[in-house]
C-alpha cells in the first residue's frame, strides 16, 4: 500500500514538473536583445570644453530597445547566458558629441540571426540631435537612441526576409543556440 502511494505521489510529482517546464517554455521569449558586455562595462565619454560626461551605453540603450522591438518581433526578452528564441538581435551602440555645434551623433548597428545563429540582416541607423552637455545630458542622449531605434524599427518592418521569419519561426530541423554565443560568431565588417 505504501509502496502504491509512494509511485503515485511520484508520478504526480513529474506530471508537476513535466507540466510547469513546458509552461515555461512557452512563456519564452520570442526575440531575444544582446548588448555587448563590454557596452556595460567600459564607459563612453563624451567631451565639453570644460565639462565631460560619462555613462554607459548599454545601460541606456537597454529600455529603450525593449520598448522599440516589442511592437515588431513580439515578447522580447534581453539575452541571458542559455535562452535561446527564434530571433536574436545583436546591438552594438555608439556616441559621440560635437560642443562647437552643440550635435550628439548617434549611430545603432543591428544585427539579427536566427535562433540557430545564422545571420539574416544587418540594419545601421545614424541620428543627429541637438542639445547641450552642461544641462541634463541623458536626455537628448536618451533621444538620439530612441531617433536611432525608431529607425532601426522602421527598417526592419520593409524587410521581407525577416518578416517571413517572424511569421513562420524557426525550420523545423534548425536547433535554437544558445544567445551568450552571438558573441562568438564572426564579427560584421565595420564602416
Amino acid at each position: 500500500m505504501k509502496l502504491n502511494r509512494f509511485f503515485l505521489t511520484t508520478v504526480l510529482a513529474f506530471v508537476l514538473v513535466t507540466v510547469t517546464v513546458a509552461a515555461q517554455a512557452a512563456e519564452a521569449a520570442r526575440a531575444l536583445i544582446y548588448i555587448g558586455p563590454q557596452h556595460y562595462a567600459h564607459e563612453t565619454l563624451l567631451r565639453h570644453y570644460y565639462l565631460h560626461y560619462w555613462f554607459s551605453q548599454g545601460e541606456v540603450l537597454e529600455p529603450i530597445a525593449l520598448e522599440a522591438l516589442k511592437p515588431v518581433l513580439g515578447k522580447t526578452a534581453m539575452c541571458q547566458d542559455n535562452s535561446a528564441a527564434d530571433v536574436v538581435v545583436m546591438l552594438t551602440p555608439k556616441m559621440f558629441y560635437n560642443p562647437y555645434a552643440s550635435i550628439f551623433y548617434g549611430k545603432i548597428s543591428a544585427r539579427v540571426f536566427s535562433g540557430g545563429g545564422s545571420a539574416i540582416a544587418n540594419y545601421q541607423a545614424k541620428v543627429e540631435q541637438w542639445g547641450f552637455l552642461d544641462v541634463l545630458p541623458e536626455q537628448p542622449i536618451k533621444a538620439t537612441y530612441r531617433a536611432a531605434m525608431a529607425d532601426i524599427v522602421r527598417q526592419m518592418q520593409l524587410d521581407p526576409g525577416l518578416q517571413t521569419l517572424l511569421a513562420q519561426g524557426l525550420a523545423d530541423g534548425e536547433t535554437r543556440m544558445p544567445c551568450g554565443l552571438i558573441a562568438a560568431l564572426p564579427a560584421q565588417k565595420q564602416d
